[in-house]
């Protein structure tokens, strides 16, 4: 039987794999090792949300709703951020309901760059932000962090900016760095793009997990910046159901019509039903106020149980992830060396020079602290088997 060649299209993204997060936990799955690697929770979502999808679903809520989101979210959204930064967004035109956060970031760059645009990045960079830009045909531009502590060097973004600039992608609390942006660095933005086009899309994903009494300074808090950015939010995030996939994103009207442009031919909407029981569910702030506490908890028992291992600890401000250096187990390269934590001691981390393109490598790995007591217990008393060299 003759059997015609396949075809073998160029790709677009030839220098991309496999997400760093797929590899990691199905090598977890495998070794059945305790998954502190991809970042989602393994304790369950608040029942009365479930009971809120539940009951939108009995209600007939079932079909496409509109292409920016049900009125009911965008208005539950619009008014959070009011209370929380003292921003008035207007849900007709400035909220859009997204397919989670990355879905809101791919769209918002497509929208906002082209072939000749330039954008900045800093890194270690969450690894959809420079795929995303490079599928846009435009020009990435990275900027390190400063290690240890995953700050940004305002001299380094001025050196870096060029008239070609368009696009500055900022992630706070960040991921993998865990730093948050201080009063400073926002007054440090608003200054190295004003009078430019450039517009700033901010990654806020992990807004409600910041620690030790410090403020989440989104961007907007700040009239200046709000004005030219698109803040990005993820309800899998703050409400603990990754799978759901429901994100949104906050802009000027300017901004937005342009997002929604490109939103509408790339998921044109999201699940119905979710989106009325998340509406509901924001009727109490509370159940997002008591997250930093609940997050610091976590973050507190999972450095205490670490203490024990010869791992050194880098400083977590935010997000639900702790880093750590090895040096004092191995000289290994980070991607080596959490495999290896996988396959001897049952451990799944991720290695942080996953998140550089230019083969950056800390020897720095991250664990998700986003996991019930007992899970966190075990993977530190496995970890303890780690011997200092």
């Amino acid at each position: 039987m003759h059997t015609a060649p396949g075809v073998a299209p160029a790709s677009r993204l030839p220098a991309s794999g496999t997400t760093i997060f797929s590899v990691m936990s199905a090598l977890a799955k495998a070794h059945g090792a305790v998954n502190l690697g991809q970042g989602f929770p393994d304790y369950p979502i608040d029942p009365a949300l479930v009971d809120l999808v539940t009951a939108a679903m009995k209600a007939g809520h079932n079909q496409y709703p509109p292409m920016p989101g049900v009125m009911a979210l965008r208005e539950a959204i619009a008014a959070k951020a009011e209370r929380l930064y003292g921003r008035a967004y207007d849900p007709e035109h400035e909220v859009t309901v997204t397919s989670g956060a990355t879905q809101a970031i791919f769209t918002s760059i497509q929208a906002l760059v082209g072939p000749g645009d330039e954008a900045i990045v800093f890194e270690p960079a969450y690894d959809s932000y420079v795929p995303a830009i490079r599928l846009a045909g435009a020009t990435p531009v990275t900027v390190p962090l400063a290690f240890p502590g995953y700050r940004i060097d305002w001299a380094a973004v001025r050196r870096a900016m060029t008239p070609r600039t368009r696009l500055i992608l900022v992630n706070t609390p960040n991921n993998p760095g865990t730093s948050v942006l201080s009063a400073g660095d926002c007054a440090e933005l608003e200054a190295v793009t004003r009078g430019t086009p450039v517009v700033v899309v901010s990654d806020e994903v992990y807004e409600h997990m910041v620690f030790d009494g410090r403020r989440h300074e989104g961007l907007a808090r700040r009239a200046e910046l709000a004005s030219r950015s698109v803040v990005i939010g993820s309800f899998g995030k703050t409400f603990h159901a990754t799978g759901w996939k429901v994100g949104y994103a906050l802009a000027p009207r300017a901004i937005a019509d342009e997002i929604r442009r490109v939103h509408q031919f790339t998921v044109f909407t999201v699940s119905s039903p979710m989106q009325h029981a998340i509406a509901g569910f924001l009727a109490e702030p509370s159940r997002y106020e008591a997250l930093p506490a609940f997050f610091q908890e976590k973050r507190d028992l999972l450095r205490e149980a670490l203490a024990a291992t010869p791992l050194e600890l880098l400083p977590c401000e935010g997000a639900y992830f702790q880093l750590a250096r090895y040096s004092r187990v191995s000289d290994e390269p980070a991607a080596a060396f959490a495999e290896r934590l996988v396959r001897e001691v049952g451990v799944a981390t991720i290695p942080l020079s996953a998140f550089h393109q230019d083969g950056t490598d800390h020897r720095v790995i991250r664990f998700c602290f986003a996991k019930k007591e007992e899970t966190l217990l075990a993977a530190a008393e496995r970890l303890r088997r780690l011997a200092a060299g």
